[in-house]
């Protein structure tokens, strides 16, 4: 966990969990331009909790801060499973228990952005693998820190649609 993100924070009380920062961009390609701009120092922070049952069933990650509505929860389209916790296995077979934890860490960070570009109005719905396997997030970022960008207008209908 330390290599992936080293602003989390082990204790050992319970099952074990991790509490701290999510890394901004920890994904296996560069960073798109504008990210740092579009980010505005915006950091997610998690903890992601072990059940007993770990590796058999994934940790639970949940987003301390922010911390999504309970509206969010409600609606399949922001990956927040009614607990609060963040939905970031698109199936249950996708989890072996072979993979180390420190993935979800990594597609929290992705959840993140998206949570943000989703909450600005710039998507209408988050992909389904996430971004550390999906770039078609990566020119919706740059667009937003264009000169031509604004919250409503500059890109009009293709919003959240030609990004899928």
């Amino acid at each position: 966990m330390a290599r992936t993100a080293a602003d989390l924070v082990w204790s050992a009380q319970g099952s074990g969990s991790w509490t701290g920062l999510v890394p901004v961009w920890p994904f296996d390609r560069a960073a798109p331009p504008g990210l740092d701009t579009f980010m505005a120092s915006r950091r997610l922070r998690v903890q992601m909790t072990y059940g007993h049952a770990f590796p058999v069933t994934p940790p639970a990650v949940w987003p301390l801060d922010p911390e999504p509505s309970i509206e969010h929860r409600t609606q399949h389209a922001w990956h927040v499973n009614g607990d609060g916790s963040l939905c970031l296995i698109e199936t249950a077979a996708a989890w072996t228990g072979r993979d180390p934890a420190a993935e979800l860490i990594v597609k929290a960070a992705g959840w993140f952005i998206e949570y943000l570009l989703m909450s600005a109005g710039l998507i209408t719905q988050m992909t389904n693998t996430g971004l550390s396997s999906d770039v078609s997030m990566d020119e919706v970022i740059t667009r937003t820190t264009r000169p031509e960008a604004s919250p409503g207008g500059g890109h009009g209908a293709d919003r959240g649609q030609a990004e899928r």
